[in-house]
């Protein structure tokens, strides 16, 4: 694998992981309060255009990094209507 690649795909891979532990604490203590709205919407809409400009060049490690984060940007507002 050559070195460009290779360093999207690291990239996206802390990009996502990142996440998870937000994800993970607002399950655990079924609260979001300290997440703005505003901030997870402009995020999730950053993210879905990250998504589309990675399926429209064909760059597959923006893709699976921005699809992932989609997943879990999605998940976050999900429980933070339904917590809060």
């Amino acid at each position: 694998m050559d070195f460009v690649p290779a360093l999207g795909y690291i990239a996206g891979f802390c990009t996502t992981v990142a996440f998870l532990p937000q994800v993970y604490r607002a399950w655990r203590t079924k609260s979001c309060k300290d997440l703005s709205p505003g901030m997870l919407m402009l995020f999730a809409i950053g993210i879905l255009l990250w998504l589309i400009y990675g399926i429209l060049i064909q760059e597959l490690p923006i893709i699976i990094a921005n699809g992932a984060t989609f997943v879990l940007v999605i998940l976050i507002v999900i429980l933070k209507f339904r917590f809060d």
